[in-house]
C-alpha cells in the first residue's frame, strides 16, 4: 500500500500516515454554525476534507467521514427570534441548503452528520463526568474546566499558560475561578434550552464536538485518527475540545489535526465589517461549484486560495477544456460502438503521488492538464495509444480530484443520426448535414 503523509498540526511537521485501527480510517471535520446562508468559507475544510478522504478511498482504507452542524448557538437563536420562527426550523431550512451546495462543489456528503441538539443527554453526562473528576466546576449554573489542570495544554496551538495569562481578564459577568477558564454548560433563559443538574441551560461550543466523537467512535474511547477544519478553528476550539478528552477520556482527542488555510477575497481576509463576504449559493449561480473547486484546488489546502474575478475565469475556462474533451471522448467512442460501462483504470501515478505528499493539488492538478493534453491528442489520432484506456485513467483522476463532467450518452437513434451526418457530409450535402448537426446539438450531443 502506498504511503500517505500529512502535516500535523500538533507536531508541526509531515508525518507519514498510520491509522489506529489497521485499514480503517476515522476521520472528524467541523462543519458550520447553521444560522445564515453558507458562505465560500464554509467550503474550504468541505473540499479539503473531501479530497483527504478520495485519497485514502484509493489506499484500500474504510472510512468513516463524519462532519456536524452546530444547531445550537447564540447566533441562531437570534437569527430565529429575528425571523419569528423556531431554531429548529432555522437550522433545518440551512442545513437542507448546506447539502445541496456540499453536492455541487462535487463532495462527498459525510458518513455521518451529528447535531448537538441530538446529544443533549451525552453532552449533560460528560460535563457531569468532569465535574465529578474534579476538573470542571459550577458557579451560579454555569459550568467551566479548570484549564491550569490539563497537561500540556496550548501545545496545539502553540500557546503557553503564562503567554495566555497575561492576557486573560475575567469579564465582571463572569464568575470564573480563574480567567483561562472555560464554558462547558451556560446557564441561561433565553432561546433553546435543556435541564440539566445544574439548572436550564445549554452546552459550550467546545464540548459539542467532543461528545459527539466520543459516541459515534465510542469504540475507541473516543480517540480518532483525524481531526480537522480551518486554521482559525485551532485556537481555542481545538485546544479546547483536546482539553476536555485529555480530562474526560485520558487522549488528545486525535492522532492527526489537519488545518486548511482561508479564503481570501481578492486578496483581502473575508468579513462581515468589510462587507465582503461571498455566499456559495451566488458562486453556484455565478460560476458553477466545479470552477469553485477547481480554484481551490489550484491552492495547496495550507496556503490561502484567493477568490477573485479572475481566478475563477481561469478556473471556469480549465473546467470547460475538461468537460469539452470528456463529452467529445465519450461520444467518439459510442459512435465507434465502444462501451462506456467499464471499469475505471487506477489513477495515473503522477497525479496519486502529489496527493500523497500532504495532499498537494496544485501538482496534481499539473498532472491532471498533462493527461488532458494527452486525451485531446489522442482524440485527434496524434498518438498509437488506445483512446478508452486514456479515457478511462483520465476519469479515474477526474474522480480522485472529485471534479464532475456530465458524460453524455447515446441512445440507437442519436447513433442513427451521427451515421446519416457522416454520409450527408461524404456526399457534400451540406444542408442536410447541418440539419442532422442542429438536431443533434438541440439534444446536446455534438
Amino acid at each position: 500500500m502506498n504511503s500517505l503523509k500529512i502535516y500535523n498540526s500538533l507536531t508541526q511537521k509531515k508525518e507519514e500516515f498510520v491509522p489506529l485501527i489497521p485499514h480503517k480510517v476515522s476521520l472528524y471535520f467541523c462543519g458550520p454554525t447553521v444560522y445564515n446562508d453558507p458562505h465560500v468559507g464554509n467550503f474550504r475544510p468541505v473540499v479539503t476534507f473531501d479530497i483527504l478522504r478520495r485519497v485514502l478511498l484509493a489506499l484500500g482504507y474504510e472510512v468513516t467521514a463524519v462532519s456536524n452542524y452546530t444547531d445550537v448557538d447564540d447566533k441562531i437563536i437570534r437569527r430565529a427570534a429575528e425571523l419569528h420562527i423556531s431554531e429548529k426550523e432555522l437550522t433545518d431550512s440551512i442545513i437542507k441548503e448546506y447539502r445541496h451546495l456540499v453536492d455541487e462543489v462535487g463532495a462527498m456528503q459525510p458518513t455521518y452528520t451529528p447535531r448537538p441538539t441530538e446529544y443533549m443527554n451525552e453532552i449533560i453526562q460528560y460535563v457531569d463526568d468532569l465535574v465529578q473528576k474534579g476538573y470542571a466546576y459550577v458557579v451560579d449554573g454555569d459550568v467551566y474546566l479548570r484549564v491550569r489542570m490539563i497537561p500540556e495544554y496550548g501545545e496545539l496551538s502553540g500557546n503557553s499558560i503564562e503567554e495566555l495569562e497575561s492576557g486573560a481578564r475575567i469579564s465582571p459577568l463572569e464568575k470564573k475561578e480563574d480567567p483561562l477558564d472555560f464554558a462547558l454548560w451556560k446557564k441561561t433563559e433565553v432561546g433553546i434550552r435543556w435541564d440539566s443538574p445544574w439548572g436550564k441551560g445549554r452546552p459550550g461550543w467546545h464540548t459539542e464536538c467532543c461528545v459527539m466523537i466520543a459516541k459515534i467512535f465510542a469504540e475507541q474511547n473516543g480517540y480518532i485518527d483525524i481531526h480537522g477544519g480551518g486554521f482559525d478553528l485551532k485556537f481555542p476550539h481545538h485546544e479546547n475540545e483536546m482539553a476536555q478528552a485529555k480530562a474526560h477520556n485520558g487522549n488528545k482527542l486525535a492522532r492527526y489535526w489537519m488545518h486548511n488555510g482561508f479564503i481570501d477575497i481578492r486578496g483581502e481576509k473575508m468579513s462581515k465589517s468589510l462587507g465582503n463576504v461571498i455566499l456559495m449559493k451566488d458562486v453556484i449561480r455565478d460560476y458553477g461549484g466545479m470552477p469553485f473547486r477547481l480554484m481551490l484546488l489550484s491552492a495547496h489546502y495550507r496556503a490561502p486560495a484567493t477568490f477573485a474575478d479572475e481566478t475563477m475565469k481561469e478556473a471556469s475556462k480549465k473546467y470547460a477544456q475538461i468537460e469539452n474533451a470528456v463529452r467529445k471522448t465519450a461520444i467518439t467512442l459510442q459512435r465507434q460502438d465502444i462501451s462506456l460501462d467499464f471499469t475505471l483504470s487506477s489513477p495515473s501515478e503522477s497525479v496519486l503521488e502529489a496527493l500523497l505528499d500532504d495532499l498537494n493539488t496544485p501538482n496534481a492538478l499539473a498532472s491532471l492538464y498533462e493527461e488532458l493534453k494527452s486525451l485531446n491528442q489522442t482524440l485527434a489520432g496524434r498518438t498509437s495509444l488506445s483512446l478508452k484506456d486514456v479515457f478511462s485513467h483520465f476519469l479515474s483522476d477526474l474522480n480522485l480530484l472529485g471534479i464532475k463532467v456530465e458524460i453524455p450518452l447515446l441512445s440507437e437513434e442519436d447513433k442513427t443520426l451521427y451515421r446519416l451526418y457522416d454520409k450527408a457530409r461524404a456526399d457534400k450535402d451540406f444542408a442536410e448535414s447541418d440539419r442532422i448537426r442542429k438536431i443533434l446539438s438541440d439534444k446536446n450531443i455534438f
